[in-house]
């Protein structure tokens, strides 16, 4: 049972409340809907991603097992133990649709030449040429990942945000706002038919 004066005063507060509550249900929906837009575009690109790696990964592994095979194991591993890359992450935050997110960026160094290309077959360069493209995109993975997580978190929130105000806050302050004018709009025409009747009254005295 809601318990609250009659009032005016009342009235317009209880009004402004749920102006209030409209108008941030209607916000916030509208950033439940982008924030799902989002969250379904950053799938696809996620899968994408990890599609590309496996795609990358299996013709890096099919030439390195060529160049194996056609320099031998041995002659293979020295050429191998003289590749020298440096990898440098970065790792930042920006803000987006409410929540924070990391942004990583990858540098990666070369001190080349890594050997001499006397006798050591030219898939050995096809092959690191592809694990660098492999490094960046295992990076843009995790940052895409990372995202798409915080995102569906925020789309979590939200949602419970708006439930809330269409299931709870709105139909209360609505019921206050209807209980409120149906009692002032009750106590109106008890006051005129009360005015009437004292009307009625003095003009009965006065005859």
């Amino acid at each position: 049972m809601i318990k609250i004066a009659a009032t005016k005063t009342n009235l317009i507060k209880t009004k402004r409340t749920l102006a209030l509550c409209r108008e941030g249900h209607q916000l916030l929906d509208e950033k439940r809907k982008i924030l799902l837009m989002e969250i379904s575009s950053l799938t696809g690109q996620v899968e994408k991603i990890q599609k590309d790696i496996t795609d990358v990964l299996e013709k890096a592994y099919e030439l390195t097992g060529k160049a194996i095979i056609s320099m031998g194991k041995t002659k293979f591993e020295q050429v191998s133990s003289g590749v020298d890359i440096q990898i440098d992450l970065t790792i930042s935050e920006k803000r987006t649709m409410g929540t924070t997110v990391p942004e990583i960026s990858l540098s990666i160094k070369e001190n080349i030449p890594f050997f001499s290309p006397l006798g050591v077959n030219p898939l050995i360069d096809q092959a690191i040429f592809l694990m660098k493209q492999v490094l960046q995109d295992i990076v843009l993975l995790a940052e895409k990942k990372n995202v798409l997580l915080r995102l569906e978190k925020e789309f979590q929130k939200t949602t419970k945000k708006v439930n809330a105000l269409e299931k709870i806050h709105i139909p209360y302050y609505s019921e206050i706002v209807k209980l409120i004018a149906d009692r002032l709009d009750e106590e109106s025409r008890e006051a005129f038919s009360t005015l009437k009747e004292i009307k009625k009254r003095i003009a009965a005295k006065e005859l």
